[in-house]
């Protein structure tokens, strides 16, 4: 299993938090819908795949000493392919600045996902140990702190309750003239992501934000893992 081997790398390199390239290498191991994208390390790599990728795209920065990658001018959101280049050298610049000791690895160029932003994750409780939880994403999980609880394992039939257990659970039903969103495969991710926490000891934290969910269906687009 992946995992194994990127516990052992994170630790012989005395880190506690999985990058989020390898974070989502590990849930898709588990039949989990992430988007990996593709990583380049340069603009000629860039270059070299602008014509396949579809747009907009994201751009994100990966490095094992950067957590907060938003904070360093690591994240670049809705970007079309004119200004792919001109965006990928302002990144680099920007985290060269702001992290100068950091180690890049490079720029992961994802899809940009359009959706509903939930998230999915776990921590450990001392009495309990793992914790499921499941909220709305955004400005809903900072400042309306509506979010549900469970003990896995989760059944998908109980990973549904769960999500219906949130007060904001209409908004993902399509309000106002918005389509709905395919809560079926959110429950799916959820049910899958329980078995992954279970099956996993030395995982202490666990972040899937967000998970966009839409009417064809549920992936992980950020994922932060903690051993």
């Amino acid at each position: 299993m992946k995992i194994k081997k990127y516990i052992e790398k994170a630790m012989q390199e005395g880190r506690s938090l999985l990058t989020e390239l390898e974070s989502k290498e590990i849930l898709l191991g588990y039949g989990i819908n992430v988007e990996i994208g593709e990583l380049v390390r340069s603009e000629e790599e860039l270059e070299k795949i602008s014509d396949k990728i579809e747009y907009p795209v994201v751009l994100k920065i990966l490095s094992p000493q950067i957590t907060h990658k938003s904070d360093v001018g690591g994240v670049k959101l809705n970007i079309d392919k004119p200004k792919l280049l001109e965006t990928y050298s302002e990144l680099i610049k920007s985290v060269k600045k702001k992290a100068p000791d950091a180690q890049i690895e490079g720029v992961l160029v994802q899809k940009m996902h359009q959706g509903y932003e939930t998230i999915v994750g776990m921590y450990k409780d001392s009495q309990f140990g793992p914790i499921i939880m499941f909220g709305l994403g955004g400005i809903f999980v900072e400042i309306l702190k509506d979010v549900s609880f469970r003990l896995p394992p989760l059944s998908k039939k109980e990973a549904m309750k769960m999500i219906k257990g949130i007060k904001g659970y209409p908004l993902l039903e399509g309000v106002r003239g918005k389509e709905g969103a395919d809560i079926n495969a959110l429950a799916e991710l959820i049910s899958r992501f329980s078995k992954f926490v279970m099956e996993n000891e030395e995982i202490k934290e666990v972040d899937l934000n967000p998970v966009i969910v839409n009417k064809d269906g549920a992936v992980v687009v950020d994922a932060r893992i903690v051993i």
